[in-house]
């Protein structure tokens, strides 16, 4: 079966095209109804000298007929014992007829296999586009009919649309488009549309007008298309040290902030949290090798001699005038050696900074070290975004603790269930559940449903809630059990409040609404510290509210009632 989209049977001329008006001087036709009929072609029936249907029924009425005719004759020779090689020439022809019917079915239920390459050769199209457009509508593809292919897009200016062809055609490569053209935004809309018609796919529903593009040029983003629109919820306020704030969570999750503002809501009738951060330091981890283990551990003995640390201070502290460093921390494989090194980044997340002061040490290692080998400056004992030991035990980013007492009234009024039940629940699911899991920082009801939603809102790179999500939630009934002390103990918050998507205007309106946008002037590093701690207290609402859902045993219903939707959001107008 052909399942390529088929052509119109008849050519028709196009429509009138219309315009639409874009970002600037940016005018993007669109063809109203584009015609890609074919012109008429052979087809392998036109061979046959009758007409097709009653070709089909004299060779369906002929094999049918010689094949009952050739099946009553062989039952006969063998009750009659005679040879079936033996045949009389009415058998030789019913035989000869039987092939030649067989021949000709076989030829009939293949001809549209054979008709689609005989048309995809002569596919002519009535207006001028992209011949690499019809390539890829005419690929088989078992899911291309439920995929519309974009209308073929006539660009603002003759100058657009060669190069839109130029990308196409390989001759242009899409990244050099920005610094040829000047323009972001039409670096993209001719990037946009040239990938449109390389792949044959739609990107209807994906925005591109309304986003600054020269804001993320070399620092967030390459060669960008458009962007994805995620909501912005906000749960809270949220008491925490005393101070109230209003968090934004960037989700499609439902059910996940109406959860956590329950969370804030039984935190807050209970007079707040209390957050305390534990330790701030970000670290990176080169790994080099010598010629024998002898000449890595002495280069390990020398690192961890607190004669020289002073000396290293100095050549890591060139890199930045915020970053300070704050240990050295060597581990050993064979003759390889791996130096965890460990700094205070400021109001920024770090990884950039740490690791210009641990190439500065490199450096001056040489000297002393010259058969150092350095194989790479990120030896995976740091260790970013991926779970790890080291981060759970030693801490990496932000390590923050945050507790709060729920007393008896508001577990039953405001969570619907009880203390023991949290408290059960918690042993078994959390801390029982987890370790037979064999979790790594996983100790937990959902911190990174959390954390990943605050960091989308704030700019924070998504890929770091790995390791920021370890977290260990503790609840044990106090005062003669009548009231539930709940606390999360989150190891590495890696979080920053300058640099990276920081800096866009949708993640910075969102720190700004924690109070904690940009660098702080008076405190450096104090923005950041705050937001890791504002990030833990979500996480204790969060796990608050998930926990007592699933004691009531309100999980299912719940999600079953806000989490689901029947609505095609693809077809709103973008």
């Amino acid at each position: 079966m052909d399942v390529r989209r088929r052509l119109p049977p008849k050519p028709r001329r196009p429509l009138p095209i219309t315009e639409s008006s874009h970002h600037h001087h940016c005018k993007t036709p669109f063809l109203a109804d584009v015609d890609l009929s074919p012109s008429p072609t052979p087809k392998a029936s036109d061979a046959l000298p009758l007409p097709l249907y009653l070709t089909n029924g004299i060779f369906f009425t002929l094999f049918f007929s010689v094949a009952y005719y050739l099946l009553h004759r062989w039952r006969d020779k063998i009750r009659s014992s005679t040879p079936l090689h033996i045949v009389t020439l009415s058998e030789l022809t019913a035989i000869v007829s039987l092939i030649a019917s067989f021949i000709y079915l076989l030829g009939f239920f293949g001809i549209d296999f054979v008709q689609s390459f005989v048309s995809r050769a002569d596919v002519d199209v009535d207006i001028d586009v992209e011949p690499d457009i019809l390539e890829a509508d005419s690929r088989p593809c078992t899911k291309l009919m439920d995929q519309p292919l974009p209308p073929p897009v006539v660009m603002s200016s003759e100058e657009d649309e060669e190069i839109v062809k130029s990308v196409v055609t390989g001759k242009t490569p899409s990244y050099s488009l920005e610094s040829k053209l000047g323009d972001c935004y039409r670096a993209a809309s001719i990037r946009r549309e040239a990938v449109q018609r390389t792949t044959g796919r739609s990107l209807l529903g994906l925005p591109l007008d309304g986003f600054d593009y020269e804001s993320i040029l070399g620092q967030c983003c390459e060669m960008p298309i458009g962007y994805v629109q995620i909501p912005v919820g906000i749960a809270g306020p949220l008491l925490l040290n005393g101070c109230e704030y209003v968090v934004p969570m960037a989700t499609t999750e439902g059910c996940l902030v109406a959860s956590t503002n329950r969370g804030c809501k039984a935190i807050y009738a209970c007079g707040g949290a209390t957050g305390i951060l534990l330790k701030d330091g970000m670290t990176r981890a080169p790994v080099v090798r010598f010629s024998t283990a002898k000449r890595a551990s002495d280069l390990k003995f020398f690192l961890e001699d607190p004669l020289n640390f002073d000396t290293l201070t100095v050549v890591f502290n060139k890199s930045s005038r915020f970053a300070r460093l704050q240990s050295i921390q060597c581990s050993m494989a064979g003759k390889n050696l791996y130096i965890r090194f460990c700094c205070s980044t400021g109001d920024a997340m770090g990884m950039n900074m740490v690791s210009k002061g641990v190439q500065n040490v490199l450096e001056f290692l040489q000297s002393d070290f010259p058969d150092m080998d350095v194989i790479g400056i990120s030896g995976n004992f740091c260790s970013d975004k991926k779970p790890a030991a080291v981060n759970w035990i030693e801490g990496r980013g932000k390590s923050v603790v945050c507790e709060a007492i729920i007393t008896d009234d508001v577990v039953k009024k405001v969570l619907k269930t009880t203390v023991p039940a949290l408290v059960e629940l918690n042993m078994l699911k959390n801390l029982a559940g987890s370790a037979v899991a064999g979790a790594l920082g996983g100790f937990n009801a959902h911190a990174a449903n959390i954390v990943s939603a605050v960091f989308i809102a704030t700019g924070q790179d998504p890929a770091q809630n790995i390791e920021s999500s370890h977290c260990i939630t503790m609840m044990e009934a106090i005062n003669d059990g009548k009231d539930l002390h709940i606390s999360v103990t989150m190891p590495s918050i890696e979080v920053g409040t300058v640099g990276g998507g920081t800096q866009l205007a949708s993640q910075s309106a969102c720190l700004n609404l924690l109070g904690v946008k940009g660098a702080n002037k008076e405190s450096h590093g104090s923005n950041s510290r705050l937001l890791a701690t504002i990030v833990a207290g979500s996480v204790l609402a969060g796990e608050l509210s998930l926990m007592s859902a699933i004691a009531a045993g309100q999980l299912v219903r719940s999600h079953m009632k806000y989490n689901r939707s029947s609505r095609d959001m693809s077809k709103i107008g973008s």
